[in-house]
C-alpha cells in the first residue's frame, strides 16, 4: 500500500517546489583550467594522498556529484580524502579535429600534474568511469613518469566483442566497411548530444518505457523519486562527441576490438597497457548492458606489470554501479578500501 501522507507530499514538492532531490553541487574551487580541462577541489578537510574524479566524454561530470546523499564525490570528502575532478567542458563543431590523444597528451596529464601539485606533490589516486577509465589506463601507460600512485576503473569496457547490445549491429557495419556510421558523424561534425543521450536511452530502453507507472508506484519513496530526478538530469547534461574522437573509438575500439590485445596504435605511436606499473582496481556492474562483466574483466588480463589487479563484481547497471542508491554499500566500499590499502596518510 502507498503511504498517501508521504505521497501527497513528495507530489507537492515536484509540482510547486521543483522537485525532491537535493542537486546542490558539493561545494569545491577550481584549482586548474586550460583547453577542455576545468580542474575543481571538493570543499574539505582532505588529507594525504589527492583522489583524482575523471569522467568520460559526453556524459558531464556530475556523474560524479549525481546528488546530495548519493554522490561519490561528497563520500570521499566524508571519507576525509583530499578530493577532486576534472570537467572538460563543452564540446562544439569547432572541436570536430580533437582526437583521443588530445585527451592522453594533454588534458589529463596536466589534470593530474596540477592535482599533485595543489596537493603538495603528492601521488596522484585515479578513479574513473566508463570511457574515463580507458583515458587514464591510455594515459598511465603512455607516460609512466606521471605522478599516479593507483588507477580504479568503474564499467571500463576493454573487450568491445563481449558487449551483447552491440552484436546485432556488426554485421552491417562490416558489410558496410563502417561507413554506416561514419558519414554521419563526419557531416556533423561527431556525435551530436542528443544522439549520446538517446543511445544511452536506448541501452536501458525497458526502463524508460515503464518509467511512468514505475513513478507512480513509488510515489512515497522520496529516495526512489529523488534518484530518477537526479538521472533525468544527468541525461539532459550530456555532451557532444568531437569527430574525430568518436570516429577513433568507432572505428578502432568498436570495429577493431584493438583495445583487446591491451596494445593500441595511434598512427604508428603504439601504447600498451602492460607498461601500467601501479595498483589497478577494476569494477565492473552487474547488470551493466554497456559494460558487461566479460568486457570489464579482460583488462585484468592485460596488465603484466602492475605490482596489484584487483577485480569485484558490483550491483547496478552502467550508472548504477558508480552512483546508485546502493552504491554507498557496495562500489564504495569496495573503492574506500582499495583507497585504504594504497594511500599514504
Amino acid at each position: 500500500m502507498i503511504d498517501v501522507p508521504a505521497a501527497a507530499s513528495n507530489v507537492l514538492d515536484k509540482v510547486f517546489r521543483g522537485g525532491v532531490a537535493d542537486l546542490r553541487p558539493t561545494p569545491r574551487t577550481l584549482v586548474d583550467h586550460g583547453p577542455n580541462r576545468w580542474v575543481y577541489r571538493m570543499a574539505g578537510d582532505g588529507t594525504g594522498d589527492p583522489v583524482l574524479l575523471v569522467p568520460p566524454l559526453a556524459a558531464p561530470a556530475l556523474c560524479f556529484d549525481l546528488r546530495r546523499g548519493c554522490s561519490l564525490a561528497e563520500h570521499l570528502v566524508r571519507q576525509g580524502r583530499s578530493t577532486y575532478f576534472v570537467d572538460y567542458g563543452t564540446v562544439s563543431f569547432s572541436d570536430r579535429g580533437l582526437g583521443i590523444e588530445h585527451w592522453i597528451d594533454e588534458v589529463l596529464p596536466r589534470a593530474i600534474r596540477s592535482v599533485s601539485r595543489d596537493a603538495g606533490g603528492r601521488p596522484v589516486h585515479i578513479v574513473a568511469w566508463c570511457l574515463g577509465g580507458i583515458l587514464s589506463l591510455l594515459t598511465a601507460a603512455d607516460q609512466s613518469e606521471l605522478p599516479i600512485a593507483s588507477l580504479t576503473t568503474v564499467a571500463s569496457p576493454i573487450d568491445f566483442t563481449a558487449i551483447p547490445l552491440v552484436a546485432p549491429a556488426r554485421p552491417l557495419i562490416e558489410l558496410t566497411g563502417g561507413w554506416l556510421l561514419t558519414a554521419p558523424y563526419r557531416l556533423l561534425g561527431g556525435a551530436p548530444r542528443q544522439i549520446v543521450r538517446w543511445a544511452f536511452q536506448l541501452t536501458s530502453v525497458d526502463k524508460y518505457v515503464t518509467k511512468p507507472l514505475a513513478v507512480l508506484a513509488h510515489l512515497d519513496d522520496k529516495e526512489f523519486l529523488a534518484q530518477i530526478e537526479a538521472v533525468d538530469r544527468f541525461m539532459e547534461n550530456m555532451i557532444a562527441y568531437p569527430g574525430r574522437t568518436f570516429g577513433q573509438l568507432y572505428h578502432r575500439f568498436f570495429r577493431g576490438n584493438d583495445l583487446h590485445d591491451g596494445i593500441v596504435d595511434f598512427e604508428g605511436r603504439l601504447i600498451s597497457l602492460a607498461k601500467i606499473e601501479v595498483p589497478v582496481l577494476v569494477i565492473a556492474g552487474a547488470t551493466d548492458g554497456i559494460a558487461p562483466e566479460p568486457a570489464v574483466r579482460r583488462l585484468t588480463r592485460l596488465l603484466d606489470n602492475s605490482p596489484e589487479v584487483r577485480f569485484e563484481v558490483c550491483p547496478g547497471g552502467h550508472l548504477g554501479v558508480l552512483t546508485g542508491r546502493g552504491a554507498r554499500d557496495t562500489t564504495w566500499r569496495v573503492i574506500d578500501s582499495f583507497l585504504n590499502d594504497h594511500l599514504a596518510r
